[in-house]
């Protein structure tokens, strides 16, 4: 009886030892079976708050390249207007030294004239002394004279009124002045008119 007991017992445990390799066997298989994609360890979601992160930053670096745009062309508009205020107090009196050309000509020719004429010597003297005193102070403004007498012909500084023959001077030399030129602060008022020795 007791034999018959123990063989039962021994049964029961096989079978139970039978029923539990084959649920881990089942369990390895549903494991293996699996979807790989859910096997696979979960990538981390890119959340909603990361992409506004990612927007704010873009919009503050354009912001700011804008914001350095902005600052170039307004010192570029200062420089400008700087520039302008600048030429505006250089070459303010150009059209005051047109009309005062003539003068200094008509200066010019009354002390050639008094210096030539019999008796007229103090005259002479008396206007060198006012033509003088008159360029001096031009010259004090930035204005300079062009007395180009004997130099080459420099078409940017000179008016050629005529072309002559010479064989005792350079040919394209400047063998006489008609009126002086005058330059403003670097910049031509009005070009030398010259008469040019014929090349």
């Amino acid at each position: 009886m007791a034999d018959e007991q123990s063989e039962q017992e021994k049964k029961a445990q096989e079978e139970l030892a039978q029923q539990t390799s084959q649920e881990e066997g089942s369990q390895e298989q549903d494991a293996q079976e699996q979807d790989p994609e859910e096997a696979a360890p979960c990538e981390p979601e890119v959340s909603a708050d990361d992409e506004d992160e990612v927007d704010l930053e873009e919009q503050i670096t354009k912001l700011n390249d804008q914001l350095l745009r902005s600052f170039a062309e307004v010192e570029n508009v200062k420089r400008r207007a700087l520039k302008d205020v600048e030429n505006a107090h250089k070459f303010a009196v150009e059209r005051l030294l047109n009309d005062l050309f003539p003068v200094l000509d008509s200066l010019e020719k009354a002390e050639e004239t008094a210096a030539t004429t019999e008796g007229a010597q103090p005259i002479a003297q008396g206007v060198a002394l006012s033509l003088k005193l008159f360029v001096e102070t031009l010259a004090r403004s930035g204005v300079e004279q062009i007395d180009p007498l004997g130099e080459p012909f420099d078409p940017q500084h000179h008016e050629a009124l005529a072309m002559v023959p010479n064989p005792d001077a350079q040919p394209n030399t400047v063998m006489e002045v008609m009126a002086k030129g005058y330059v403003l602060n670097g910049r031509l008022v009005r070009a030398a008119k010259v008469i040019v020795v014929q090349g």
